[in-house]
């Protein structure tokens, strides 16, 4: 095992250029469910605790959901939308609290939740202590592994999820013949049986009910073990091993979410049985590294390879620095995404595939007010543009009900959605007015879609795909919004600032508002790329013409009179003036709205907004905070962004490196791995910006393979926070204008003829598949 680790760490070393091992690894066994290491395929997900002589695999698969349920919209609602827009242009914000929530909201229904398929479990019959044990996760491989020494014998397990062959696999070995002997068995705590099939498999079948008035998916796995040596038996639902030399388990599942027949799918998945491990094992390597492979990133060494990471944790929560840890922490997002969103996959939910329970924090589901989207920001920097498609499956299969709720609920066309669903796709305004009430949730997610064009310029993927849903999400916008009668301007409302509220003048706590800065923000985001997209296409039509008009009359955001950005149309109180969420920040980041170059006025008024926020007890949760790392990087704040990359870590990150809210969202892991690299590279707004937000602390380093828009691949190394050398590879042709803190110099195979603008921007044209060198000019 020692060698082989070895040879895994150089292959590692020589492609990413860097002096460590991208390595979660421990000395002990997880002691519960968050110290585990997980591993995935995209669909099929693992725990692995490492346990000796019991082990427990917790298993999930992404389509095993509860539900679905009648649909809850509040048909003919519409009716008194008018009266509670007059409500709240006449100051009565109560009023038109009650009567939104009375008249439109859907209710809450109990719980209809991702669940978990169960527990792999082995327990072993080991003779003597358990010494030099330890157990890691390779991120450059996706294994997780177990080693230790039982009596005088070293055991090794390996565990992965191959999206190759669609198995999750256990192998097993020792360093003495013939000592390898457990029993396996597959549980879960309700609604299911297990059985022998008498192939020597074992076979689970059971169905996601929690005996409410639906029923869920029905699914089914199946556990078989290939042997070297030794017998194989299976009694009482267990399979029992005895005597052998090696030992692979293979189990697969599926649901009656997209297969007719579960166990079916699970026979023919199985025949990777027929493969030998090394085979298995040789196919899900080359495909995790197609992936992953594609960024490395070197912050600076911390040399620190040799103690666990739940101790390199510890130190950097006691106050230390390693910025080994934060490259890791990164290269574990981009891992953790390719593990629970692979194309044709369900995108990944609140908690990735990684869920523990029947009953998930939240369901562990689709919040579109913020989470889902955060989960996709490294995708598209990060170079892993296929994993983004997922999302944009969500936004699409939100179209058939949405359309229903746009046209029932409020009497628009186009279609909506709010502040969360699940995998069943629902669309309706549910709960209470407070989080419910926000029918921006479809026109955020088209953000993604834009951007995800931005990145690659692929116009097939704009015709067919991003086009028609943006337009559809902003045909809703062209029936719901109205005109302040004090103004004149258009407005979107009645409608929350996502989960917080204010203090009316009569000082009651108030949700609601006409003309909220978020849904200005998205609705301006959703317009404008509408128009970006239609003359990317050459349409010139009447949705064009229209959404340019209400563009041109939308009212903008406004800044107080001490200089913040405003949440509210008016200069309200606060009763929670450190809420998690920061909405009203979306034109920063992931908008580009309001910018340091571009509107400055804005950027400086965003900037004492989220001051203010934060000197009020602001980034309490894990996401949260990652979030604020993407601010601070938009405003080109290295060294504040880089102390709230080490709050994430200090106040928010679990001995296994998931994120917490509390509890565990894996939202804050996508978040802050894509702020480290917002740090490092930017592409909005046109412009490529070299190392914007560069913190003292990671003087020396280099990134390789990061994405910007425009088609473009960077590489970039650096010395004493200076610019050494970069490249830029041109995927589309397009001409590229880079940003830099010193003047650059550019060199390509010809000749080229570079701009240097009077802002500072280095500009030159590119073709599709030239590299091209920059360097700072001496």
């Amino acid at each position: 095992m020692k060698t082989i680790l070895t040879s895994i760490a150089i292959v590692l070393i020589s492609l990413s250029g860097s002096t460590h091992e991208l390595k979660l690894w421990y000395d002990e066994p997880a002691g519960e469910w968050l110290e585990a290491l997980p591993i995935g395929n995209g669909r099929l997900g693992g725990m692995v605790y490492g346990g000796a002589p019991d082990e427990r695999v917790q298993l999930n698969e992404e389509s095993l959901w509860a539900g679905p349920i009648e649909n809850r919209d509040r048909v003919g609602a519409w009716k008194h939308l008018d009266e509670a827009r007059q409500l709240y242009f006449d100051g009565k914000y109560k009023e038109c609290d009650q009567l939104m929530q009375r008249e439109f909201m859907g209710p809450r229904v109990a719980p209809m939740s991702y669940q978990t398929l169960g527990e792999l479990n082995l327990h072993f019959q080991h003779e003597g202590e358990i010494s030099e044990y330890r157990r890691e996760l390779s991120l450059g491989d996706a294994i997780a592994s177990v080693q230790y020494k039982a009596g005088n014998t070293t055991y090794t397990r390996e565990y992965f999820s191959s999206p190759a062959d669609q198995v999750l696999v256990v192998h097993l070995s020792a360093g003495l013949s013939g000592s390898i002997s457990f029993d396996a068995s597959l549980t879960r705590s309700e609604n299911a049986v297990i059985s022998a099939d008498g192939a020597g498999s074992l076979v689970m079948s059971g169905q996601a009910d929690k005996g409410e008035k639906t029923e869920g998916v029905k699914f089914n796995a199946l556990l078989k073990a290939v042997t070297k040596g030794g017998e194989t038996s299976t009694n009482d639902g267990v399979l029992k091993i005895r005597g052998a030399n090696e030992v692979t388990l293979l189990l697969t599942t599926a649901t009656t979410y997209n297969h007719d027949d579960p166990l079916a799918a699970c026979k023919t998945w199985m025949s990777a049985a027929d493969k030998p491990y090394s085979e298995l094992r040789e196919n899900h390597v080359a495909e995790h590294r197609r992936l992953f492979e594609r960024v490395s990133i070197d912050l600076g060494d911390s040399d620190m390879d040799d103690i666990p990471t739940d101790d390199r944790l510890k130190a950097v929560k006691d106050g230390g620095v390693d910025p080994d840890l934060v490259e890791l922490y990164v290269q574990y997002g981009r891992y953790l995404l390719i593990g629970s969103s692979r194309p044709g996959d369900l995108p990944a939910n609140l908690q990735g595939i990684w869920s523990e329970g029947i009953d998930a924090p939240w369901n562990a589901d689709y919040h579109i007010n913020i989470n889902i989207q955060m989960n996709y920001w490294p995708s598209e920097v990060g170079n892993l543009s296929e994993c983004h498609e997922p999302f944009f499956d969500l936004v699409d299969n939100l179209r058939e009900k949405g359309r229903k709720t746009a046209r029932d609920v409020y009497n628009c066309g186009g279609f909506v959605a709010h502040h969360t669903t699940d995998a069943w796709w629902w669309t309706s305004a549910i709960g209470d007015v407070g989080y419910g009430m926000w029918p921006l949730g479809a026109a955020w997610c088209c953000h993604q879609l834009w951007d995800h064009y931005l990145f690659t310029l692929d116009e097939n993927f704009l015709r067919e795909r991003a086009y028609p849903i943006m337009k559809e999400a902003a045909l809703f916008f062209h029936d719901f919004l109205t005109e302040n009668p004090e103004t004149g301007e258009l407005v979107s409302g009645p409608s929350t600032s996502p989960e917080n509220a204010f203090t009316a003048p009569d000082g009651q706590t108030a949700r609601l508002t006409m003309g909220g800065s978020m849904d200005q923000e998205v609705i301006w985001d959703l317009f404008t790329n509408c128009l970006a997209a239609a003359k990317a296409l050459n349409i010139d039509d009447d949705f064009t013409r229209k959404t340019a008009d209400m563009l041109s009359r939308l009212a903008l955001p406004g800044i107080a009179s001490d200089g913040r950005l405003m949440e509210w149309p008016k200069e309200f109180g606060e009763p929670e003036p450190g809420h998690r969420h920061v909405s009203h920040l979306f034109a920063l980041h992931p908008g580009s709205q309001f910018t340091l170059r571009g509107t400055p006025e804005y950027a400086e008024a965003a900037r004492k907004s989220l001051e203010y926020r934060l000197s009020h007890g602001g980034g309490h949760t894990g996401w949260s905070r990652a979030w604020i790392i993407n601010f601070w990087a938009r405003l080109h704040e290295g060294e504040t962004a880089y102390e709230n990359v080490l709050a994430l870590l200090r106040l928010s990150t679990l001995k296994n490196l998931f994120d917490t809210h509390p509890p565990f969202q894996i939202d804050g892991n996508f978040g802050g791995s894509a702020g480290v690299m917002e740090m490092l590279l930017q592409s909005q707004n046109g412009e490529i910006q070299f190392l914007p937000a560069l913190p003292s602390a990671w003087a020396a380093g280099s990134v390789h393979g990061l994405r910007a828009r425009g088609g473009f691949e960077v590489d970039m190394e650096w010395k004493d926070g200076v610019l050494t050398s970069a490249s830029v590879r041109s995927g589309a042709g397009q001409p590229c204008r880079v940003v830099y803190a010193k003047p650059l110099s550019v060199k390509g195979r010809n000749a080229i003829n570079a701009e240097h603008t009077d802002d500072g921007a280095i500009v030159f044209d590119t073709q599709a598949g030239q590299t091209y060198s920059l360097s700072v000019v001496d």
